[in-house]
């Protein structure tokens, strides 16, 4: 397959005038003031499954899940859920972290964000693009103040440390953790930041102006009290007459999830009693996996997160800004956690990994409901937008599609019935080690009804092909052979060849296996 799956010098140029003219259209923060905008902030933990909420055990919820609910205890988000429109059905495209906040920032697919792969020193071709309009770019030329608080994992690695220059800010080769400058930062004004550092009790931070932060105590808990001193503004960092973004990106509860360095004792103690066969309830588990031990862990990262983001809106309610405040709970991707018997906790196209909580709560505007609606990955940024009141000011460069008038008045009529899958490795590498370009092994497509998704190997020969009938086979356990099914996979095929075409995909471009999949 031809070397194409770097971002070519015309889409650049075109998503960089669309940006350009987008720019030059803004409005000013006095259009903000004028129309009251919204506060929005968006808390989205890592890792976090959509089954891992004690809410789905509930008559009003189970039947939206088709099945188990694991057995977690979130009081905070029962009651937030309570409030909401809850997705049962959202859906990170490609679950991994980098690659779905690429699509998170922009509304567009990895292979246009910049994205493709998670960020690391050895993969100088997956970086947020600096040239584009990201989601907080947008809020901050519309008169927003915007902030970001914890793990960003969105910037190539680069011998870029304030406190060493010339050098990485971790030791280890490929560096993950990366330091994000003022010039890439993208609109956030406020920042307290890394990039990617998985020691959950021992975190580190950088702030606005560079100075780096050592913390000893357990992340969400510290997050939330940045994030409730940038509320109350007691240290005057963001500008009190304008409406905020806030972004709190926990890295909890991503891995590790093997002992008490990784969560709060207290959450523990809630689970640690209990079988395997207790807390690993889904009929497609493997319980005799190493892993299955971190199950114990995992949820008590969980009920240590809703406990946090219970206090954060516990604040919000003193400070009376709830009424004006959209508030989203959500997440990068989950987490396999021992079912199908597989190591890799996300990059697979199960939906213990693709299906992430999305609940949206705007008192006063969006009525408490529960809906199937595939939301994915790039439809989040347009919609959050548009729920604003800026909807005139969606970059043109975003491709995915605006929820917002579906969650305010559920008029379904222009909301997409399928999501693309894309999970994408590395491919070419020069003599140093370095990803000169990545290779798209998987791509699919996901319905309510049924997923697919077909894999090639690195001559782009057919390798695999799962297909899942998600309602009568909810755990995925029974792979479908086409040839049985000729009118579903007959309706798939178009349904991919479109989010193909739709995304500007490689696969597209190429007419990867044209002789199976139906492009237009």
């Amino acid at each position: 397959m031809k070397n194409i799956f770097n971002t070519s010098k015309s889409a650049l140029k075109a998503a960089t005038t669309a940006s350009l003219i987008f720019t030059f259209g803004a409005c000013t923060s006095n259009n903000v003031e004028e129309n009251n905008y919204p506060n929005v902030i968006y808390v989205f933990p890592d890792q976090f499954r959509n089954s891992a909420m004690e809410f789905w055990a509930n008559d009003e919820y189970s039947s939206y899940l088709n099945h188990k609910s694991d057995p977690v205890i979130t009081p905070n988000l029962n009651k937030f859920a309570s409030q909401s429109i809850v997705f049962s059905s959202a859906f990170s495209s490609t679950p991994v972290s980098s690659a779905h906040r690429g699509s998170l920032m922009t509304g567009m697919y990895p292979n246009n964000s910049g994205v493709s792969l998670n960020c690391n020193s050895n993969r100088p071709i997956s970086s947020l693009r600096d040239d584009v309009e990201t989601v907080g770019d947008v809020f901050s030329s519309n008169g927003y103040d915007c902030a970001y608080i914890g793990k960003y994992h969105l910037d190539y690695p680069t011998p870029n440390d304030p406190e060493n220059p010339g050098h990485y800010v971790e030791k280890r080769i490929p560096a993950w953790d990366a330091y994000t400058p003022k010039e890439k930062r993208h609109g956030f004004n406020f920042w307290y930041s890394y990039g990617t550092f998985d020691t959950h009790k021992t975190p580190h931070y950088w702030d606005s102006n560079g100075k780096r932060h050592e913390i000893r105590e357990w992340s969400p808990k510290h997050e939330v009290d940045v994030a409730i001193n940038y509320l109350e503004n007691l240290s005057d960092d963001r500008d009190s007459s304008k409406p905020f973004f806030l972004m709190i990106s926990m890295n909890p509860p991503h891995h590790p999830y093997k002992s008490l360095n990784d969560c709060m004792e207290e959450d523990y103690n809630l689970y640690k009693d209990k079988s395997l066969g207790e807390l690993l309830v889904r009929d497609n588990v493997d319980t005799t996996m190493v892993k299955a031990k971190s199950a114990a862990y995992y949820f008590a990262q969980i009920t240590g997160v809703d406990r946090e983001f219970g206090r954060l809106l516990s604040k919000l309610e003193e400070l009376n800004l709830s009424d004006n405040t959209i508030v989203v709970f959500a997440s990068d991707h989950g987490d396999t956690m021992c079912s199908h018997g597989i190591d890799d906790a996300k990059n697979s196209p199960y939906t213990e990994a693709t299906n992430i909580p999305f609940i949206v709560r705007y008192p006063n505007k969006i009525k408490h409901s529960v809906t199937n609606k595939l939301i994915t990955s790039q439809d989040i940024m347009p919609t959050l937008l548009s729920l604003s009141g800026l909807e005139n000011k969606v970059p043109k460069t975003v491709q995915g599609e605006s929820f917002a008038n579906y969650i305010l008045t559920g008029d379904d009529e222009n909301i997409p019935n399928s999501a693309l899958y894309i999970r994408n490795l590395d491919g070419e590498k020069d003599d140093n080690g370095k990803t000169l370009s990545y290779f798209p092994e998987t791509r699919g497509v996901k319905t309510q009804e049924f997923t697919m998704t077909i894999t090639i190997d690195r001559s782009s020969k057919l390798k695999n092909i799962l297909l899942f009938d998600d309602i009568n086979d909810p755990y995925q356990m029974n792979n479908l052979d086409i040839n049985d099914y000729p009118e579903v996979a007959e309706k798939l095929m178009y349904e991919l060849a479109a989010l193909l075409k739709k995304s500007d995909d490689p696969w597209y471009n190429e007419k990867v296996l044209s002789d199976l999949i139906t492009y237009q």
